[in-house]
């Protein structure tokens, strides 16, 4: 019971950053979403550290990588919103900002798991 209560503490509050984040940054009007786009990378960069320091050693206890993991990355990312906002740019035919967004998403995502991870070695 408490795992799951870590996860749905740091779920709830991932998600509020992501909606501040995002109601801040997101603009209809510009194209691409930077909100999501935002905390979707940076969320990538801090799940690699968090990840990189519990494969380290034992600084972090398995309920703390299951606070900021899987509670604070996984409800401060957020596929669906992507995948939604991708749909959209498509709909209204912004295939540039599409294709602009998708690829930084993904390649910038990996990019920064793998140098948050790094960084911790």
């Amino acid at each position: 019971m408490k795992q799951i209560l870590l996860v749905f503490i740091g779920g709830g509050t991932g998600s509020v950053g992501r909606y501040l984040i995002s109601k801040f940054l997101n603009n209809p009007t510009s194209g691409i979403p930077y909100g999501t786009f935002i905390a979707n990378i940076l969320g990538s960069f801090i799940i690699g550290i968090i990840l990189g320091l519990a494969l380290k050693n034992t600084i972090l206890s398995q309920n703390t990588v299951l606070l900021l993991a899987t509670g604070f990355c996984g409800g401060f990312t957020t596929f669906s919103t992507f995948a939604y906002e991708n749909h959209m740019l498509l709909k209204t035919g912004d295939i540039t900002s599409f294709f602009i967004y998708t690829i930084a998403s993904f390649i910038t995502g990996f990019l920064l798991v793998f140098l948050g991870m790094w960084l911790v070695r």
